[in-house]
């Protein structure tokens, strides 16, 4: 895939306050990217940039191997955002998402066509003649996005387009992102915090602290294999520090403390850093026959519905955390005070 825009160095200064600090990333065609990071990072002004709304104090943007210096005009007619306080016009739904069509001056019979098509799309399908202003938050987000996406353009840019939405009007958005980055190939640059829906739905994520990116990578790359950087800031599940002792068979088993042991696919020796995803443990009420390595014995201590999905967290010596569905979780008949076994491969183990 070929870089679709480029920053280097990019530095962004409101007065005495430095928002972006050198930061370098490169963006390709087709690319579906995270920026994640907390509040205040700087990712918010990265998309800016991004999508020619604000220069940068220094640094240099390349749009398909072309340096932008003053004209960021080619960027804003490719490059749409949708910020997390949405803005609708005080006009219907149909005129909202027609705006830049007919700025543009699309023939009215494309626009009506292309509008239909938009709001099919994000599933406002009917929403063409209610007023924009009186509709909910979530409905108020899919007209913006319809908007947005109505243009084609080379590339989206969100910010934080699901906070404080509810899960249907979320796995919506999600859909569309998805839809539009994989059939329309439009590349998509999301900023957010929410972890789950980073490792849901984008291909590669960028960790941006303090106006600095401090890591990039594809998602397995990230989250596979977390750095303690990222695994601070996430607030990952089911990290751990202990000493490693190589067993001679390619493992090694790693002492966790409280008399809790269990064993990696990795040869290190010393102090390691494991984490274990939640979705590797295997939960059942007697132990499993398999070839996973590792079998613990706990009892659970919280229970949290996510609706489709329960998290379980088991005190097995250390609180270890695991997924399952509903459905698993109704059939073992499990609540807190539950004793059950948690079953996970050594190769699940991933150590930094």
């Amino acid at each position: 895939m070929k870089a679709l825009l480029s920053l280097y160095g990019i530095t962004k200064k409101y007065g005495e306050i430095t928002a972006l600090n050198g930061v370098n990333l490169e963006i390709l065609e087709k690319d579906l990217l995270a920026i994640i990071g907390p509040n205040g990072a700087g990712k918010t002004t990265m998309l800016k940039i991004m999508a020619g709304i604000e220069t940068p104090t220094k640094g240099k943007i390349i749009y398909k191997g072309r340096q932008i210096t003053h004209n960021f005009d080619v960027i804003r007619r490719n490059f749409t955002m949708v910020f997390q306080k949405t803005v609708v016009f005080n006009t219907t739904v149909f005129n909202n998402v027609a705006y830049g069509l007919k700025i543009r001056g699309i023939p009215k019979n494309e626009i009506k066509s292309l509008v239909d098509e938009a709001l099919e799309l994000v599933k406002l399908e009917g929403y063409e003649n209610r007023q924009a202003k009186k509709l909910s938050g979530g409905e108020q987000q899919r007209v913006a996005l319809a908007r947005a996406l109505v243009l084609r353009p080379e590339m989206l840019l969100l910010d934080e387009p699901t906070a404080n939405l509810d899960p249907k009007t979320t796995s919506i958005i999600e859909e569309v992102i998805n839809y539009a980055n994989r059939e329309l190939g439009t590349t998509v640059v999301i900023a957010t915090h929410n972890m789950f829906q980073v490792q849901k739905i984008a291909k590669k994520a960028a960790l941006i602290l303090n106006g600095r990116i401090i890591e990039k990578g594809t998602i397995e790359e990230i989250f596979l294999k977390p750095s303690l950087v990222m695994t601070n800031f996430a607030g990952f599940e089911n990290v751990f520090v202990g000493n490693a002792k190589p067993t001679g068979k390619g493992t090694a088993l790693i002492e966790l403390g409280n008399g809790l042991e269990i064993e990696a696919a990795i040869e290190k020796s010393g102090k390691v850093t494991v984490y274990v995803r939640p979705e590797d443990v295997i939960v059942s009420k007697i132990p499993l026959e398999s070839s996973a390595r590792n079998v613990l014995k706990g009892r659970i201590i919280e229970v949290s519905d996510s609706g489709q999905v329960v998290r379980l967290k088991v005190d097995a010596g250390k609180v270890i955390t695991s997924q399952i569905t509903r459905r698993s979780f109704e059939e073992m008949k499990l609540n807190v005070g539950t004793e059950v076994f948690l079953t996970f491969k050594a190769s699940s183990v991933h150590v930094a």
